[in-house]
């Protein structure tokens, strides 16, 4: 039986959970914040940092008669600026403590610097998979000038996965489910059957496996989207009929059908893109312009990150390999 968003919506404030949507400045609109009316007051992730926002997210939960000063613990599903930016605002008002996985906390606590060198890291790969240098250089420009929205945060609650985090009146297991960013979190109410999922799992929009550098520090990068596919197939075993609350957009009453949905969509893709490479060599650049075209050039990291991703997935099975001429990353078919 399918339930509606408002039901959905009903069914989580009867339990406590109430969704605060939360202004950004980004083409994704709002953010949702979650509270959690139990002991100690919880909210889950905190919008970007901005006033109207803090505005917004003072006005929400004072409708549900609290106030920010009164919010016990902040937990944390990545780091992401929408999802953290307000995070520390809101720790000097209340003294609430902040929980996010340990791995992340020094990724969390040094923000501007972590932004920094994810720029850097983001401008190489650019320029390795064929980017011309005017248009890298242009979106580090835009990056930078958003790296406002978010800020430091002091992680006072080190989680892993596996661990539970106790409130009063519910259980909340914590579940590492990197791919999207590299600290992708849920956190799991298993008596309710409620999953707090952040961008890990989006109802309209695929959530984009960002490649990053990886967050133990080792050199190289990530392979996001086979560890996005492999966090998809263990959110996937939940219970059939749970509900997830995700950090945009709708409640999912059907995760499982969403998530195939996702798997299927990722064969065409991978399928596409190596019919493209039977025309010979190509970098990751042209393979997303083929795809993509004038959106290849203004949403250039991102449209790469879905190109690499899926190359990756072809080599891992044998089908496509890099060459690298020391300028220039290209990928061919073998065989």
């Amino acid at each position: 039986m399918t339930t509606t968003p408002e039901q959905a919506l009903e069914q989580a404030a009867l339990a406590g959970v109430h969704r605060l949507p939360v202004p950004t400045p980004f083409a994704v609109g709002k953010v949702n914040a979650y509270l959690i009316e139990d002991d100690p007051l919880t909210l889950i992730d905190s919008g970007p940092n901005y006033g109207r926002g803090l505005d917004v997210l003072s006005e929400s939960i004072a409708a549900h008669g609290h106030s920010i000063e009164d919010i016990g613990l902040i937990l944390l599903t990545h780091n992401h600026s929408d999802h953290i930016g307000l995070a520390e605002i809101l720790v000097e008002h209340s003294g609430a403590e902040v929980a996010a996985l340990g791995a992340a906390a020094e990724r969390l606590a040094n923000y501007d610097n972590e932004a920094e060198a994810e720029d850097e890291f983001a401008v190489d790969l650019m320029l390795r998979s064929g980017i011309p240098e005017e248009i890298a250089l242009a979106l580090r420009s835009v990056s930078g000038s958003f790296r406002g929205w978010g800020a430091p945060v002091q992680v006072t609650r080190p989680l892993a996965d596996g661990d539970v985090v106790e409130l009063a009146g519910r259980r909340l297991e914590v579940l590492a489910r990197p791919g999207h960013s590299v600290m992708d979190t849920v956190f799991w109410d298993a008596e309710r059957q409620f999953g707090f999922v952040g961008d890990h799992l989006l109802p309209h929009i695929s959530s984009n496996p960002l490649i990053s550098r990886p967050l133990d520090g080792s050199p190289g990068r990530t392979r996001s989207l086979i560890a996005y596919l492999d966090s998809m197939a263990k959110t996937r075993e939940l219970p059939e009929g749970s509900l997830l609350f995700g950090g945009h957009g709708e409640p999912i009453d059907d995760h499982r059908s969403l998530i195939d949905t996702r798997f299927a969509s990722t064969e065409r893709r991978k399928e596409k893109l190596l019919r493209l490479l039977g025309e010979g060599p190509r970098s990751g650049y042209e393979l997303a312009q083929s795809m993509w075209g004038n959106i290849a050039v203004t949403q250039a990291f991102l449209t790469l990150s879905e190109v690499i991703g899926h190359m990756d997935l072809l080599e891992a099975e044998g089908r496509v390999r890099e060459v690298f001429d020391g300028a220039v990353v290209r990928y061919e078919a073998v065989g």
